[in-house]
């Protein structure tokens, strides 16, 4: 039986923010290391045929990896249809580095796989095994579509793969039958159907909403009142020496931290786990900006997009983007780490109570009805400037240890994509008691990503120390 499923305008945002922009690749990514010992054959050499398998024996958790990219006839919306001719060996790939492979080769390899994009014709992920790296681990690089996960499904995608016992061999591996693909006029019939069904379900959702006495209505104008002030707040942003058009080539790096150091440092001063990462990266800015860029920071603004979840509790599981943001202007300016925490907590409390994520939300929801008209004006915009500098997302990931096989993941550090004039994003990734700072960058606008990096791990130490804790 023909079937398929039609992409959400969010998810479809970021094929057409992809499509406007050639050199801004929207897919996620992140770089885990594992043990290789437990994946070598008896010679000694990788056994890649064996990793496969294993991914092969997974994949009835995750049916959208073996689906492709389709359109219908009419509005050219996308689809998900079943690809006939998937193959295990196309998406799991094998590579080397010189052994003994450093660190520093790895974020190099790693760099420039995530910076080539991923085949439309092909279901869009790619898991690269790359072998030879120094201490007898093997790491391996996941990419994503951005139009398949947001960081909380991919944070569940990483927990499906893999497993929270090692186990000696991959499970049996279940037949699949892709489903035949959808003809034209089958896709055709379901946009018109669409078409003629929207008109009357958004009248009978505003009928409900005239008739019912709970606070529903009350919601909706608190979020209406929201949305106004949100797109009050979207003025452009004063650039910096990373807000250029970015280009094809993108550099990595990331910076391992014990979440526990953050938690104590959270405790300390009140706010959340996410304030202090905010707070850390005003810091960090600061001091790089000043030192490796020579600007002043008197009357500076540094504004970040901070993703934010709404998914909900019976929405675990799905693939798919579930998110909504906060703008929120970081104090580089403000040369104190205490008084830095505290403006960025300050922030968020008014964010929060502000309901600016529903907000983002409703504005999301309504152009499920409006076509992709507004999503590619958006994305030609954002060529010429957005209303924040740069992406901090701070994603929680699996609590206890994972496998694949009998291989622990040792370190996970998460890659962020970049677009538009958004040459640097930070991502952060907890797994297992670790919190990731991974770091992204365009290639020629920060050559010195490294310094970033450094920074941040400065600018950390700093707020510890006024915390009293280090």
């Amino acid at each position: 039986m023909a079937t398929y499923d039609r992409l959400t305008q969010l998810d479809n945002s970021f094929l057409v923010y992809e499509d406007a922009q050639p050199d801004g690749a929207m897919h996620v990514a992140s770089t885990q290391v594992h043990d290789a010992r437990p994946l070598r054959l008896d010679d000694g050499s990788l056994d890649i045929e064996r990793i496969q398998e294993y991914v092969l024996s997974r994949l009835d958790r995750i049916p959208r990896y073996r689906q492709r990219i389709a359109r219908t006839p009419i509005e050219g919306h996308p689809v998900w249809v079943d690809d006939p001719s998937f193959n295990i060996r196309y998406h799991v790939r094998h590579s080397r580095l010189p052994q003994p492979g450093s660190e520093r080769q790895l974020k190099r390899m790693a760099g420039r796989i995530f910076s080539q994009r991923l085949d439309r014709e092909k279901p869009l992920w790619e898991l690269w095994v790359i072998e030879g790296l120094e201490g007898d681990r093997l790491a391996i690089v996941s990419k994503v579509h951005h139009c398949m996960v947001d960081g909380v499904s991919g944070s569940e995608l990483i927990a499906a793969l893999l497993t929270t016992e090692p186990q000696e061999k991959p499970g049996a591996v279940k037949l699949w039958e892709p489903r035949e693909t959808p003809s034209s006029l089958t896709l055709g019939v379901g946009e018109v159907a669409r078409a003629v069904r929207g008109p009357l379900e958004a009248a009978a959702a505003l009928r409900r909403l005239v008739r019912d006495e709970n606070d529903d209505r009350h919601q909706l104008v608190e979020r209406m009142g929201a949305l106004r002030r949100m797109l009050g707040d979207m003025s452009g942003t004063e650039a910096l020496p990373f807000n250029l058009p970015v280009g094809p080539h993108r550099r990595l790096d990331w910076l391992p931290m014990p979440l526990s150091e953050i938690k104590e440092v959270r405790q300390a001063l009140g706010g959340t786990v996410n304030d202090v990462v905010l707070a850390v990266t005003a810091g960090a800015m600061r001091r790089y900006l000043m030192q490796n860029r020579s600007m002043t920071m008197s009357g500076a603004r540094l504004t970040v997009m901070a993703p934010v979840s709404v998914r909900r509790a019976d929405e675990r599981g799905d693939l798919g983007n579930r998110v909504s943001a906060w703008n929120v202007e970081l104090p580089i300016s403000e040369p104190d780490a205490l008084t830095r925490l505290e403006l960025v907590r300050r922030q968020t409390e008014e964010l929060k109570s502000s309901k600016r994520a529903e907000a983002a939300e409703v504005l999301t929801q309504a152009t499920e009805w409006t076509g992709s008209l507004l999503l590619s004006l958006g994305a030609r915009l954002a060529s010429y400037g957005t209303p924040f500098n740069m992406v901090v997302t701070n994603v929680p990931g699996p609590r206890v240890p994972l496998f694949l096989l009998e291989s622990p993941l040792l370190e996970i550090h998460p890659h962020v994509p970049l677009m538009g004039r958004l040459g640097l994003g930070i991502a952060l990734f907890s797994y297992d008691g670790t919190l990731s700072w991974g770091f992204t960058a365009d290639w020629d606008q920060v050559p010195d990503l490294h310094e970033v990096l450094l920074a941040t791990e400065q600018s950390f130490q700093e707020l510890r120390a006024a915390a009293g804790v280090a």
